[in-house]
């Protein structure tokens, strides 16, 4: 089997190995493993493939792709206000308890996780991307790690480029990989700053460049009084769909956060915006490559880490 090799180096890490065929002698079936386990789950909860992306996304930019995010426990990342939110655990955990049974002590919880992720998109109309493997799973999960390394739905742009351009993302992968926000569902709260309450009481536009029946549609599922745990679609027009309408809600002045709409506001992105508005296949063609690059940021390899022999704990 042809062997391939992902070298990288980032701000914070040494160059570093995996290959796509890592498992091929210890657990040869984990891919397999994973999707049917992935497609199980997704076809009796449509929310779990968009829980499963956001969930690598927040354990890569924090510590890298290192299913730090999984741990729990006092202090650890997943009790940040930020990450409270999160789901798509019990999957991952699921998954590692079988492939305990079948390749013990052999498949990190980073990996799967990475491989859910990339068989999530998959599963909901995207394209397939190549995931190298070989992670090794970290032991540090701190809270006062996340804020600092995941985007908040108000950043600037230039702020979003700065973030990216520290785990080794460019501008054309960030673009492409918010294009995540085509599944998945919000809190009221994500998309709070964009509105002010009036002296009335009631909700008053603060930004003007969002499409007015959008708008009206938006205070309609957040009231005032709505409930902490009320959310809304990312992508109101193809929910559960990973496709390009993301890009066209954007054009049409739909995007749900401060983060999303700057990507067509501003002109240095806006034509990669428009550009994958058109093209689907565009898009699809360009997710691949800047995937695989979010799931080897600052990964642990070789003596570095653990396997984990549970995804919520670390090896005792």
């Amino acid at each position: 089997m042809a062997l391939l090799l992902i070298v990288f180096t980032s701000s914070s890490s040494s160059s570093s190995s995996l290959s796509l065929d890592f498992y091929a002698a210890s657990c040869p079936n984990v891919e397999m493993l994973v999707k049917n386990a992935v497609r199980s789950v997704s076809s009796t909860d449509s929310t779990l493939p968009g829980k499963l992306l956001r969930l690598l996304f927040h354990d890569c930019m924090v510590e890298g792709c290192d299913g730090s995010v999984l741990l729990r426990g006092n202090g650890t990342e997943r009790t940040d206000p930020a990450n409270k939110s999160l789901d798509g655990f019990s999957v991952v955990e699921s998954i590692k308890q079988l492939l305990e049974v079948l390749c013990p002590g052999t498949v990190s919880c980073a990996d799967i996780l990475a491989l859910a992720a990339r068989d999530a998109v998959e599963m909901t109309g995207g394209p397939s991307a190549e995931v190298p493997m070989g992670r090794r799973d970290g032991r540090v999960s701190s809270a006062s790690s996340v804020r600092s390394n995941i985007v908040d739905t108000s950043f600037t742009l230039d702020q979003m480029i700065h973030l990216f351009n520290s785990k080794g993302l460019s501008l054309d992968d960030l673009v492409t990989l918010s294009g995540a926000h085509t599944i998945g569902f919000a809190h009221c709260s994500a998309f709070s700053d964009r509105f002010e309450v009036d002296s009335n009481g009631r909700l008053k536009l603060i930004d003007g460049s969002l499409d007015k029946n959008y708008v009206a549609q938006l205070m309609n599922q957040c009231p005032v009084d709505a409930n902490e745990s009320t959310t809304v679609s990312n992508d109101p027009e193809t929910t559960f769909v990973f496709d390009n309408q993301y890009y066209r809600n954007l054009v049409a002045s739909k995007g749900l956060f401060q983060s999303d709409s700057v990507l067509f506001s501003d002109k240095r992105t806006r034509e990669q915006v428009e550009n994958f508005a058109e093209s689907q296949e565009g898009f699809f063609g360009r997710w691949g490559e800047s995937f695989m690059k979010l799931t080897v940021v600052d990964v642990k390899t070789g003596n570095e880490g653990e396997i984990r022999r549970e995804c919520n704990v670390i090896n005792g």
